[in-house]
């Protein structure tokens, strides 16, 4: 522990100092989600530079953020004595999805813009580490972005946290990243008042419903699948709750206009997905669509049977039916 503690305030001051020979006198920018890795990416900027040159831009997604995602950042923004904007990006973010799921055209494009047209041509930092796949690039300035905690791992990241009693607030379904519950819309978004309502109002009531238990959750949300005439609600919640709470998130998803059919992810699940033709005969893209971006957040083992969309709008993939599986695998 002695030599971790050491190595890990060796990094410290070469981020600080890093900072500082890489602003100088300028403004930092610092695209905040008030997740962990931003967080401590403006703390670190605020050592280095003090809080007159360090700005917070937070982007906005509308109905897709948690409702208590502003509130949240507002606050961490006060801990860290730091002025914060806000940037509107969810009619933007309406034109990606309508496509069909599309998370990484969203964080890079639109987050990045969006902090963009405030920063103006200062310097953007951003919270990139070890744990994604910009920080495996081990690129630390392009294109007026910089990462300055790019070499950080997790366990660092939240030894700096415990170490520096850091708050991190916690924002929809993880403490430690920004939540966004329209990555829950496993289909195209045409309908903004039939799809997009849908993934929205069921993944706000089901942390609602927990929170009022103050239930303890590794998993939490409503993927909403389905042709696109119908909304299918499948519940992900790990570890499983008592009857009670499952009762109650089922008949509030029932009664909603938006949702048509409601199920309990408990036990192992097949879904059906159509996939556009680039990604249907990409085996590497379906194998992180399955293993990376979806089995992650399913509360049970997840199967997917794959089939080549003929839909000409549909740019990634679209879950469109399921069945649970008795059989173990």
């Amino acid at each position: 522990m002695v030599k971790m503690d050491a190595s890990l305030n060796l990094k410290i001051e070469q981020i600080k100092a890093e900072i500082k020979n890489i602003v100088k006198d300028d403004i930092l920018y610092v695209a905040f989600s008030g997740g962990m890795d931003s967080t401590i990416a403006a703390f670190l900027a605020r050592e280095a530079l003090g809080p007159e040159k360090v700005k917070l831009v937070n982007v906005l997604f509308g109905p897709f953020a948690y409702s208590k995602s502003v509130e949240s950042v507002l606050k961490t923004a006060e801990d860290l004595g730091l002025e914060i904007e806000f940037a509107d990006k969810h009619q933007a973010q309406y034109s990606i999805m309508k496509k069909g799921p599309n998370c990484n055209q969203c964080t890079k494009t639109l987050k990045m813009s969006g902090v963009k047209e405030v920063a103006k041509d200062k310097l953007v930092a951003t919270g990139a580490n070890q744990s994604d796949s910009w920080g495996k690039t081990c690129i630390k300035v392009m294109n007026n972005l910089y990462s300055p905690i790019i070499g950080l791992t997790k366990e660092e990241l939240r030894e700096i946290v415990k170490r520096y009693n850091l708050k991190i607030r916690k924002v929809g379904e993880n403490a430690h990243r920004e939540g966004c519950k329209l990555k829950h819309l496993l289909k195209l978004l045409i309908n903004m008042d039939y799809h997009g309502r849908a993934v929205s109002f069921a993944n706000e009531i089901i942390h609602d419903v927990l929170d009022r238990y103050d239930y303890k959750r590794e998993i939490a949300n409503v993927k909403i699948i389905g042709p696109l005439s119908k909304n299918i609600a499948l519940i992900n919640i790990k570890p499983h709750p008592p009857k009670e709470i499952y009762d109650e998130i089922i008949e509030i998803l029932e009664n909603e206009k938006s949702i048509d059919e409601v199920y309990i992810v408990d036990k192992p699940i097949e879904l059906t997905i159509s996939a556009n033709p680039g990604i249907y005969g990409n085996e590497e893209s379906r194998y992180w669509i399955e293993k990376g971006r979806l089995q992650p957040e399913f509360a049970a083992p997840l199967k997917v049977v794959w089939k080549k969309s003929k839909n000409e709008r549909l740019a990634t993939f679209h879950a469109v039916d399921f069945r649970f599986l008795d059989e173990e695998w």
